[in-house]
């Protein structure tokens, strides 16, 4: 039974072998076995990917919690051992797995040399349960309501920078609307096909401006060389580019638009008992104001 449920759930036998710790062949062929038991197909196999049945979906949705609390117990046990030890999963911004996630890393890991840590860089949103991940990394005004969210870092700011060169012969905008004159680098949302907004707040006053130029990218490290080009103005986290701005090879502009926000969040879902590697985890990335 555990075979098809990993299976199942990881909608490949590589996949779930791996995280069962069984060779492929071994649990295909007890996938095969418990199928012949019962009579009925519940999985759908192809040579790149399985699914469930419409049976294999009845028998997910009724055994497939009851599994995920014995994995949470069975982790839980490690808390006999003299240090925590398991593996966990994380999504989060590149942003923030580099400045948030991998300084804590450095400091937690080397005196827990049992927990192993996967994190998976995206800045696609991510559904951290049909994934599987332990936790996931969001601003925190985007954490589902239903999640536990716990504050991981100090509230951001963002910053609106163009090179010198830029502004020559150009008037700074004074305030949001004026960027519609404006060259802008957009950020783009790969998972919907669209672009973000660039969002202002001023005294209460919100304004979200779309803007125009000749690019846009998905990622915040090519939008941050393409502003150096001078190609244009860019809509970055303020952390990212305090070092351009007091060595002069940036210009900012709009500051008194740019407020400080909530910042990163680790998030992950209500359960009864967390794995002590776990608990580790999130106490070494609270943020303590």
């Amino acid at each position: 039974m555990r075979s098809w449920w990993g299976g199942a759930k990881e909608g490949s036998f590589t996949r779930a072998a791996k995280r069962l710790g069984v060779t492929q062949s071994a649990l295909s062929h007890a996938m095969n076995g418990l199928e012949a038991r019962l009579g009925l197909q519940l999985l759908n196999r192809s040579t790149r990917s399985i699914s469930t049945t419409e049976a294999g979906e009845r028998l997910l949705r009724v055994i497939g919690p009851q599994f995920e609390q014995i994995e949470v117990e069975l982790t839980a046990l490690t808390e006999f051992r003299d240090k925590p030890a398991g593996n966990i999963r994380i999504t989060a911004p590149e942003l923030a797995a580099e400045t948030v996630l991998w300084p804590a890393l450095q400091r937690l890991l080397p005196d827990y040399p049992d927990i192993h840590v996967e994190v998976v860089s995206s800045d696609v949103r991510t559904d951290i349960v049909a994934e599987r991940f332990d936790a996931g990394v969001r601003i925190g005004e985007y954490v589902e309501k239903d999640m536990v969210a716990v504050c991981i870092a100090p509230p951001m700011r963002m910053a609106v920078v163009g090179t010198p060169a830029y502004f020559e012969g150009r008037p700074k905008p004074r305030k949001p609307e004026d960027l519609t004159g404006h060259r802008c680098i957009n950020l783009a949302r790969a998972s919907r096909g669209d672009l973000f907004p660039w969002e202002f707040e001023r005294g209460g006053r919100e304004v979200a401006v779309r803007v125009e130029g000749q690019l846009a990218f998905t990622n915040l490290h090519l939008i941050h060389s393409a502003a150096l080009a001078g190609l244009g103005l860019a809509y970055l986290p303020e952390q990212g580019v305090l070092a351009d701005l007091s060595e002069g090879r940036l210009v900012r502009v709009l500051e008194a638009w740019c407020e400080p926000f909530p910042s990163y969040h680790l998030y992950y879902p209500s359960r009864r008992q967390q794995a002590p590697a776990f608990t580790v985890l999130v106490e070494a990335l609270r943020h303590r104001a």
